[in-house]
Order: structure tokens, then sequence, then C-alpha cells
């Protein structure tokens, strides 16, 4: 299933820093995500496009994680030849990462992801 079938996202920008939050929309996914959207592969899915460190922040109390990752935006806004020169876009990107649902103690799939 796709990350985006189980949560949203919103981006953020501030010179040549990028930073993505991911939101569950259930609670329950939250340690799914949790476990599988590390700062390692963020940091592989954006590369060629994030040339600094990716750093995770973990908000369990909203079910989120934040990633803040340096070197993101061609050098900053007022700076960057992008298109999309605030990384606006980044954060869908992001939500087109597989997971991998857990098996259920019977053998099937927990979670097959909502419409």
């Amino acid at each position: 299933m796709k990350l985006r079938q189980i949560a949203h996202s919103r981006t953020g920008d501030k010179g040549n820093v990028s930073t993505i939050s991911v939101i569950a929309f259930d609670e329950a996914d939250y340690p799914l995500i949790a476990e599988q959207i590390t700062a390692a592969r963020v940091a592989a899915h954006f590369a060629g496009i994030v040339t600094g460190p990716v750093t995770r922040y973990e908000l369990p109390q909203l079910g989120a994680l934040n990633f803040v990752m340096k070197g993101a935006l061609g050098g900053g806004v007022t700076r960057s030849l992008a298109l999309d020169a605030h990384g606006k876009s980044l954060s869908s990107a992001l939500l087109d990462l597989d997971l991998t649902a857990p098996e259920h103690p019977e053998g099937g799939k927990a979670r097959q992801g909502k419409s």
C-alpha cells in the first residue's frame, strides 16, 4: 500500500531547508508509519534532490512525524531555479512511498488501505 492511503502531509520551507510532516489519518496506523518511514529512507527517496542531512522528529501524541531536510531547495527560495522553489511537491512525492502492511495473526494483511 502507499503511504498516502493512511496519511497526509504538509510541507514548509525556510531558506534551503524543507520540512515535511507526515500525519496518520488514524492513530492506529502511526506505529506502522513510524516503523517504516525512517530518516534514512526519506534521504534515499530524495537522493539527488536533498544534499544535506535528514532529521526525523516523532510526535506520537499527534500521530505524526516531522522530517527536516537540509540542502533541499537548490540554495533557497530566492536563489533556486527550480519550478517548485518552495518544495511543496516534496510532500506529495513522499506520500508515494510503499509500505508493507503487517500480517494479521490469522495470516492475512492487517490493512489494505482506505479509499
